[in-house]
């Protein structure tokens, strides 16, 4: 049974499901995986030691290493090579280490396409709504883009932070409003997204109120701690269809398991895992 390791690199890791579903998936794949914590705050390492954390996973055989917070941008430049999508990102969420190099990848926006794919379908023509600006939603937005949808109106409470990211995307259809003004482009839009923290954990507020939608429309959101979060209560008690974080988190790890190992992972099943896991409890942490 060939042996892989990975590792996920960032701050407060504990309750990532990240490992159980590359662990669980790779065994059904004829895998022996084993796929290790790197939490920088439990290992009382700044996020300054990425070069050396990142030289050491090298030198001790890791075949990849999923990067998150506060490490996405920062690892760019220990790069060896980019993946052609993660450079118009400007993030990246996997390193492979292959042939002695470092290649550089985002599977976070390949994970919100498969969001899309298994929620409203295609969106192509449509009109949506993005709130929040920040890594999550680089990556939300170009696969919305890469979709070929008609218009995406970007809205952050930091409207420097939505500018610059209309401009990386490169797109005319892209465009951003302030956040007061957000509720008239609801109105005329097929689909919104929550690409911010809003609801995470206890955070009872939602990011936008979803009765302003159309009735047809949709409501996807990145959060999935919980996974029944205020946002997406709120869209189905007016109607409005819905996309939880879950298939997000799922897609992304289907990606980088493919990306790894070239094996070809079952997306219905490691959806399944990933509810138990929720489901259970387990993280992580309490492995």
């Amino acid at each position: 049974m060939e042996r892989v390791f990975v590792g996920l690199i960032g701050s407060g890791l504990s309750r990532s499901l990240t490992p159980l579903m590359h662990e669980t998936e790779g065994a059904r794949l004829g895998l022996d995986s084993e796929y290790r914590l790197l939490d920088l705050d439990a290992l009382g390492r700044p996020a300054s030691d990425l070069p050396a954390v990142l030289d050491e996973v090298q030198a001790q055989g890791f075949a990849a290493v999923n990067v998150t917070h506060p490490c996405k941008q920062a690892v760019i430049p220990l790069l060896d090579e980019l993946d052609p999508d993660a450079a118009r990102i400007g993030a990246v969420n996997l390193v492979v280490f292959r042939d002695g190099r470092r290649i550089g990848h985002n599977t976070d926006w390949l994970g919100f396409r498969i969001a899309i794919e298994q929620g409203p379908g295609g969106v192509a023509g449509a009109a949506v709504v993005q709130f929040g600006a920040g890594g999550a939603g680089a990556a939300i937005a170009y696969a919305l883009v890469s979709l070929g949808v008609a218009r995406l109106t970007i809205v952050d409470a930091d409207a420097d932070r939505a500018e610059g990211l209309r401009v990386s995307l490169g797109s005319d259809v892209v465009d951003t409003v302030a956040l007061d003004d957000a509720p008239s482009v609801l109105a005329q839009a097929d689909g919104a997204v929550n690409a911010t923290p809003l609801g995470m954990n206890d955070d009872g507020r939602a990011a936008f109120d979803p009765s302003v939608l159309p009735a047809d429309a949709w409501v996807a959101d990145a959060v999935y701690f919980p996974i029944d979060t205020p946002l997406l209560r709120a869209a189905r008690a007016a109607g409005r269809r819905t996309v939880d974080g879950g298939w997000m988190a799922v897609g992304q790890a289907v990606a980088s398991i493919r990306e790894i190992t070239g094996r070809s992972p079952d997306l219905d099943r490691v959806r399944a895992d990933f509810l138990g896991f929720l489901r259970d409890g387990r993280t992580a942490g309490s492995r």
